[in-house]
């Protein structure tokens, strides 16, 4: 058995090198750049209006003569002289010779004539070329994960494709003769699985593609049978079950048997004891518990992990903070623990229904507090270590 910092040092440490392949800006919302993205132009491209207004050319005190108009994506470019003012409007190309723009709520207009109720200070209310971003800069980094702000940034300076790592093939395996789909009758014994669909789903929350999903039953040879094939065709392989060490928990032979090399056997956590990390040399494997609960648990602390890696994520981690305990917590046994909690205003609290089988705790959970295992007990107020969920 392993504590959970080397444990979580293992997968960290894990040799993952993520490939690279070539998107369409548009369809690259969620993977990770894989190189520095330059910007090919100024940005804004010229001189801009940043709002509805005249532009001016200083220097004759508080009247102006109108000599036109330049509206947003208009090429015009009217040579102004000192005194003389052009309708503009916001995003506009501020004309050449002008040297500040009055928003047009401080005018007033007579015919041709504009009246200015205050003096604006020179290149107020412009948009110098180049003020974002200039040309041949960096405009985002490697390793910057593209949300909608950072593709709208990139469309905004003319890129229309980009270099990013891509994201891994995983595979969701759930065990158990036990298991049922949901809308079928329940026989004696028998009950519904959600394994598959909880981690099909928090993969996708947590910006994967949807996983192969597929169900073995608990015989030896069909559950080896069917880890051969995904090896050879998965980057990651994720097992719900049949890891511990009942007599038909099969997983774990098979997986040896199929050499997979395995970097660790049981965690001293709660909940999630029972998981296995192996790996071979095209695929990482994580056995993780049948029990909801650990499952869920496993996956935000470990899996996760190994997947952000995958990525091209510098980082790997849950987010993590310290905040007071609302309620005293007593320990028991020697194992660290993994609790499922609620943020309050004024810190945070453990939820009730801590059992490695009971989901309906997790739904209503935002974090999870981590209790080391040498910390028995833990007083009312005082800072714990809290993991906030996606």
């Amino acid at each position: 058995m392993i504590d959970v910092e080397a444990a979580k040092l293992i997968v960290r440490e894990l040799s993952v090198i993520p490939k690279v392949i070539c998107l369409p800006l548009s369809a690259s919302l969620g993977y990770v750049l894989s190189a520095d993205v330059l910007a090919p132009i100024h940005m804004p491209p010229f001189d801009q209006s940043a709002m509805d207004g005249y532009a001016l050319k200083l220097g004759a005190g508080l009247d102006y003569k109108i000599i036109g108009e330049v509206q947003a994506g208009s090429a015009e470019n009217p040579w102004m002289e000192i005194g003389e003012a052009v309708r503009i409007f916001t995003g506009a190309a501020v004309p050449t010779a002008a040297n500040a723009v009055i928003m047009q709520e401080k005018t007033k207009v007579e015919g041709a004539f504009l009246r200015l109720d205050e003096m604006p200070k020179p290149s107020a209310n412009i948009r110098p070329l180049g003020e974002q971003i200039k040309k041949g800069a960096i405009a985002l980094q490697k390793g910057t994960e593209l949300s909608p702000a950072a593709v709208g940034f990139l469309a905004g300076i003319g890129v229309s494709e980009v270099a990013v790592f891509q994201k891994p093939k995983i595979a969701v395996v759930v065990t158990g003769d036990e298991l049922v789909s949901a809308g079928q009758v329940l026989e004696r014994g028998q009950i519904y699985e959600s394994n598959g669909l909880m981690l099909a789903n928090a993969l996708q929350q947590t910006g994967f593609e949807a996983p192969t999903v597929v169900r073995v039953k608990d015989d030896y040879e069909a559950t080896k049978t069917l880890l051969k094939g995904l090896l050879e065709t998965q980057d990651f392989v994720l097992i719900s079950g049949g890891i511990s060490v009942g007599d038909y928990d099969f997983v774990g032979k098979a997986l040896l048997e199929l050499g997979v090399e395995q970097l660790f056997y049981k965690v001293r956590q709660k909940p999630g004891k029972p998981m296995f990390l192996g790996k071979t040399a095209t695929s990482i494997v994580f056995a993780l518990p049948g029990n909801p609960a650990a499952a869920l648990s496993c996956y935000y602390q470990y899996v996760l992990t190994a997947l952000k890696k995958a990525m091209g994520l510098p980082n790997f981690a849950l987010k993590k903070m310290y905040l007071p305990l609302k309620k005293a917590y007593l320990k028991k046994g020697n194992r660290a623990h993994f609790l499922k909690a609620k943020l309050t205003d004024s810190g945070v609290e453990i939820l009730d229904g801590q059992s490695s089988a009971m989901l309906f705790s997790f739904a209503y959970a935002d974090a999870l507090i981590y209790i080391p295992q040498d910390q028995m007990q833990t007083a009312a107020g005082a800072l714990v270590e809290v993991h906030l969920l996606p």
